[in-house]
């Protein structure tokens, strides 16, 4: 029977669904809501100029006649987000070793969609702003937020077939992995050779530890951290750093699941074999007995898996949102917002979200089908692929993270993207999430 203090029982009623329910994926998108309800808030009452400021802050590290000086809004761009993109590697490698993305039949619809889903838009975007000042933002539309559309796919609930989920999942894996690559070829402004070079070897000396079989992710860490400095300093943006040092981490247990098994049911009989105290206090034979269980339970899990469960939680709750914050928060005057959604920067935007993601997720997963490459998800139906396609024209963070790198300097360009990202993100959402509650059958 299990003992509990005072007050435990009690809290667990309370813990115990906040838990759940944090770690759904609805959370990130309701958050990433409110974030930007309270940027859009901040930047547009008397508190604008407070809201700038604290995000123009300049936050120094100085290392003897060495200085390290960024802004608030930077850190968070180039720092924090590098967690981000860490977390995007691993979900990538985990796909690619054990998930969707591992069975080449199974994988080819998302990878065909999700190719489709980011070539289409940076083709409309391309012919509405050839030839103008915003033609760099071609990949601004291409990327699919997977918190928010995923989120929407959970409110549905069980109109939704489980494989339409993993569709929607596997399709943004691919859709980041894709972002990722433009950012790091398209988007590098200039590059200087040597921090890049040093970079490269701070990446073979993690992938060293693996070989080695090193699992602990002290080394790892270190090591990476150098890695994100050198990338800060090459030129090429610092959160590629993320993803390339995502796939050094292990993603192999030391131990197979059958020894883990065999030698934990020997560990948990003696641990039975000592006598319980009066006080229900262990004895130290067991407390040893408990520490040799839990380096086993490391040994048969990955730093890989391990990384990737520790982190989700502060990238969902805190890094994001911070991301959203920092970048969401722009000055909307009504009177001229449909001069601004005229210009073709938005225009471009709305329109890839929009009509581009709908043409190339729906669109190449349906002639993948009739040209028998690939097959519909498990219980789904075109229909529900259509409104799926939507769904992928919410692309708020990585959309807003590419407007900052194709616009540099040019803060005009980059509200006219953002009035474009948030407009296309709300009506691709609604949309989508309606026509999959009302119009689409199972």
């Amino acid at each position: 029977m299990k003992l509990y203090a005072p007050w435990e029982r009690a809290f667990n009623k309370i813990a115990t669904p906040f838990e759940h329910f944090i770690h759904a994926q609805t959370t990130t998108g309701m958050i990433l809501i409110f974030m930007t309800v309270l940027a859009l808030i901040l930047a547009n009452t008397p508190l604008t100029e407070a809201y700038a400021h604290f995000f123009h802050t300049k936050v120094d590290l100085n290392v003897g006649s060495w200085q390290f000086s960024h802004t608030i809004h930077h850190w968070i761009n180039d720092g924090l987000m590098a967690i981000f993109f860490f977390i995007i590697g691993l979900e990538i490698k985990r796909e690619i070793l054990a998930g969707e993305l591992s069975n080449i039949k199974v994988a080819i619809l998302p990878i065909l969609a999700a190719i489709g889903g980011m070539f289409f838009p940076a083709l409309i975007y391309s012919s509405i702003n050839a030839s103008t000042p915003g033609a760099s933002g071609w990949g601004v539309p291409m990327a699919t937020d997977i918190a928010f559309a995923i989120s929407a796919l959970v409110l549905l609930g069980k109109r939704i077939p489980t494989a339409l989920v993993t569709f929607l999942v596997a399709l943004a894996i691919v859709d980041d992995l894709g972002a990722v690559l433009v950012i790091a070829i398209f988007y590098t402004q200039q590059i200087v050779f040597l921090p890049l070079v040093l970079a490269g070897a701070a990446f073979l000396i993690m992938v060293a530890f693996n070989r080695f079989g090193i699992h602990m992710i002290l080394p790892y860490f270190i090591v990476g951290l150098l890695m994100w400095f050198f990338m800060l300093e090459s030129g090429v943006h610092a959160t590629i750093a993320g993803v390339i040092a995502a796939m050094a981490i292990p993603s192999k247990p030391k131990q197979t699941p059958s020894d883990f098994t065999e030698h934990t049911r020997e560990l948990l009989n003696q641990y039975d074999k000592y006598p319980v105290s009066t006080d229900h206090a262990m004895h130290e034979k067991q407390k040893a007995i408990l520490i040799n269980i839990q380096d086993r339970i490391d040994a048969v899990g990955t730093p890989a898996a391990r990384l990737e469960r520790g982190l989700h939680l502060p990238v969902a709750l805190i890094i994001i949102p911070l991301f959203a914050l920092a970048n969401a928060g722009i000055t909307l005057d009504f009177s001229a917002i449909g001069t601004t959604i005229m210009k073709p920067v938005s225009l471009g935007v709305v329109f890839g979200l929009i009509l581009g993601k709908a043409i190339g997720i729906f669109g190449v997963s349906w002639l993948a089908i009739k040209l028998r490459i690939a097959k519909l998800p498990q219980g789904s139906t075109m229909n529900q692929i259509f409104g799926v396609a939507f769904l992928g024209g919410i692309g708020f963070t990585m959309s807003i993270f590419v407007a900052d790198l194709a616009f540099p300097g040019n803060s005009e360009l980059v509200f006219q993207a953002k009035v474009g990202i948030l407009s296309a993100s709300l009506f691709a959402g609604i949309f989508g999430y309606l026509w999959l509650r009302f119009v689409s059958k199972n």
